[in-house]
């Protein structure tokens, strides 16, 4: 017999016995995001959980659990009282970046198991308007203490870290800083399409490499921007589905792994974490990246786009300067990444709301079309944390 709304509604609190259920998005939304002025972070919050929930044409009474980071003394609890929302199963797992695919592996799991029906993850932030407004400034580090003491006294910043594996790439491989310099190149003519994105007039690899030296090999057009801006993903049980104004997303399979935090204790500046947590993720989906339709992954700075392709397996090791150059490879960051459409901080779930989008159909502008013109099938996000210290990587299909 079909399980109708009022079924669910009569056994919510009977969530132990649903072991084994398909999970799927089933709403999905962004805050106002680029340059937001009169907004708090929980105000992006609510307006991001708010569009959400709208999206997925379910009541908010379904929503049983919350993933968050990043905001409050004791996240996601402020921000569950903030949305009026009082959740049994909670997530603040905090790996940088990667944070929303880890914590959209750990809903999934949690769901299957039983033990959440609808977890709502959510973000939001004003970092650009906070340094604008003086009520914060940029950092440059995170912080002294535990391991980072013996690295932060010598000035080695969290962008040189990503700037010296870069040149350890260069150095091993032959990757040139062209090739780099492509990845920005190739993020703007995707911001070009997407009227949602901060910055859309589009650059040359010659105006990367001669704007002004952050951190060699990096130069500013090499890093991201700084936006304001939240989102909102919700995950659902399949027997949600039939209730939901949109045809579902399914998670088809996860990966998360760690892989250090000290520069000293990093064997290959080569290979990320990714390399891990993808093929975790393409196991468990029981997919292969040739199967796969577009691509989003973290993009700070222009090389964790370079290395994470190659470490999700699209590429041989040390040939992803070649394969950004070729310039027909699978569609890459549609919506123009952190390099040029938003990034207020912890972007990863910007990651997953654009892979849906484009699975949907709902990228006006510059939405992917197969070969044959249909919609794709199946997309990849994967997420990117500290300094290439974490990974998340979660393989999304329509089918």
């Amino acid at each position: 017999m079909p399980t109708t709304s009022r079924n669910r509604d009569r056994d919510r609190d009977r969530v132990g016995d649903r072991a084994g259920r398909r999970v799927a998005v089933v709403g999905i939304s962004l805050s106002d995001c680029g340059r937001v002025d009169e907004a708090t972070p929980y105000t992006l919050h609510a307006q991001a959980a708010r569009r959400a929930l709208a999206d997925s044409g379910l009541d908010r009474s379904v929503i049983d659990g919350l993933a968050s980071a990043g905001l409050g003394t004791l996240a996601p609890v402020e921000v569950a009282e903030y949305l009026g929302l009082r959740p049994r199963w909670v997530d603040s797992t905090a790996v940088g970046g990667a944070t929303w695919e880890v914590m959209a592996a750990h809903a999934a799991d949690a769901i299957a198991a039983g033990h959440a029906n609808a977890v709502l993850l959510v973000y939001g932030s004003t970092a650009r308007a906070d340094i604008k407004a003086r009520r914060r400034t940029s950092n440059l580090s995170f912080g002294a203490r535990g391991p980072l003491q013996f690295e932060v006294p010598y000035g080695h910043t969290l962008i040189a870290k990503y700037a010296m594996a870069a040149r350890r790439h260069m150095h091993q491989y032959g990757t040139t800083l062209e090739q780099l310099a492509e990845v920005a190149v190739q993020a703007r003519a995707n911001a070009a399409l997407n009227p949602e994105a901060m910055f859309r007039e589009p650059i040359t690899v010659d105006e990367v490499l001669d704007g002004p030296m952050i951190a060699d090999p990096f130069t500013k057009l090499h890093c991201c921007i700084r936006s304001d801006g939240g989102c909102a993903v919700l995950l659902a049980a399949e027997e949600y589905v039939p209730d939901t104004a949109k045809a579902p997303v399914w998670i088809l399979g996860t990966g998360e792994h760690v892989s250090h935090t000290t520069m000293s204790e990093w064997e290959d500046f080569t290979t990320s974490p990714a390399a891990v947590s993808g093929r975790l993720a393409f196991e468990r989906a029981g997919v292969r990246p040739e199967d796969i339709d577009l691509a989003e992954v973290y993009d700070a700075f222009t090389y964790m786009t370079l290395v994470t392709l190659e470490d999700l397996g699209f590429c041989a090791k040390g040939e992803g300067g070649p394969f950004i150059e070729a310039k027909d490879h699978l569609p890459v960051n549609t919506d123009g990444g952190g390099l040029s459409a938003c990034h207020p901080g912890m972007r990863g779930l910007f990651l997953l709301v654009e892979a849906v989008r484009q699975l949907r159909g709902e990228a006006p502008g510059h939405q992917v079309r197969r070969p044959d013109g249909s919609l794709p099938e199946l997309a990849v996000a994967s997420g990117t944390g500290g300094w290439f210290c974490s990974s998340g990587t979660v393989i999304l299909g329509r089918g």
